[in-house]
């Protein structure tokens, strides 16, 4: 190895999942020093359980780690992306323009010579054809600066191999979605325990999309906090008013958590049930509905019942009537509307 070429420094995103472990590997392979970038997301399923995939595989090659967190101006470019949505709420040209212009600062901040990621040619439909990757690179201002190790061989020389700062050579021809050279390329290398294969995003999830998009036509200010209630229980609108009812108690204990100053909390008073947030609106028709969700989800008997709100600081309780659930499915914010005994 050229000690010339020890000296070459380069920053690659890195999810912890397959491809972009192996761009990882593949460069540090070639004597790159590493910088590896983690974005968190707050749409992101990859790190569940509590463990960071990525801070895992960088520990694993012996590469620093430095995380990025998509905050409320992610937000923003998922409420209104330039170049549109996927088949859900999913803006993957803008996510990976936000992503590459955030880690070309940091590229600049550090004297970093390059950057690269995982992305495989032709792998996803929205994100990474040609024409797509070539647009990436021209509002980012990354022309020629981005290397993708995994389908280089189908892509035009970056500034990394022209310069001879890499060898292309030993650089990979993969496409397409299959998955197969990938997997059998971590064997040979010795990559395990991968997680995220096909992705994690929630913004591509039909229902959770359904949620995203009625949060955003009802609230023009949305919060880290707002993201973190769509992703639990089942969701109803009411004249105004966001209607949130907890599946377990785990969920139950959630909405408790996560209850605003004015937001309202109801639970049944005497059996079973779901807790149920009431954000928004607070008027007749909407207090009732979340009542009336309270009953249809308990384990009361059939007929009346009482639940308990509570608002401010005080505590009062109403009757609702044990409806059927198909009724209330005019109220549920839902790709599909559930059926009588369905959960969304």
């Amino acid at each position: 190895m050229d000690e010339w070429r020890r000296c070459v420094k380069a920053v690659g995103l890195l999810s912890g999942g397959l491809d972009s472990t192996l761009a990882v590997r593949l460069m540090v392979e070639q004597g790159v020093e590493v910088i590896a970038v983690k974005f968190t997301s707050p749409f992101c399923q990859c790190d569940s359980g509590g463990c960071c995939h990525a801070a895992e595989q960088a520990r694993r090659m012996g590469v620093p780690l430095k995380t990025f967190a998509k905050g409320e101006d992610y937000i923003e470019v998922v409420r209104h992306p330039r170049h549109g949505w996927g088949s859900g709420m999913n803006p993957c040209i803008d996510c990976r323009i936000f992503m590459l212009k955030k880690t070309k600062t940091y590229m600049e901040e550090i004297g970093a010579a390059f950057l690269f990621t995982g992305e495989v040619l032709g792998q996803r439909p929205m994100s990474q054809h040609r024409r797509a990757l070539e647009l990436i690179e021209r509002e980012t201002g990354l022309e020629g600066r981005i290397v993708r190790p995994l389908s280089a061989q189908h892509l035009p020389p970056s500034e990394a191999e022209s310069q001879g700062w890499i060898n292309r050579e030993r650089l990979l021809a993969i496409e397409g979605r299959g998955r197969k050279a990938q997997i059998t390329l971590a064997a040979e290398l010795g990559v395990t325990d991968y997680p995220c294969p096909a992705g994690g995003c929630l913004l591509t999830d039909k229902n959770f999309a359904a949620k995203l998009r009625d949060l955003f036509a009802h609230q023009d200010h949305v919060t880290m906090h707002d993201i973190r209630l769509l992703k639990i229980g089942r969701h109803f609108r009411s004249n105004g008013g966001k209607i949130v009812c907890g599946r377990d108690e785990g969920e139950n204990e959630t909405l408790r958590r996560l209850r605003g100053e004015l937001d309202v909390l109801l639970e049944p008073a005497e059996v079973s049930g779901p807790t149920v947030l009431l954000r928004g609106s607070h008027d007749g028709t909407a207090l009732d509905v979340a009542a009336s969700v309270v009953a249809a989800y308990s384990d009361g008997p059939a007929g009346s019942m009482t639940v308990r709100c509570s608002h401010a600081g005080s505590t009062r309780e109403l009757r609702a009537i044990k409806a059927d659930r198909a009724s209330l499915n005019r109220h549920l914010i839902a790709a599909e509307r559930a059926d009588s005994g369905g959960q969304s």
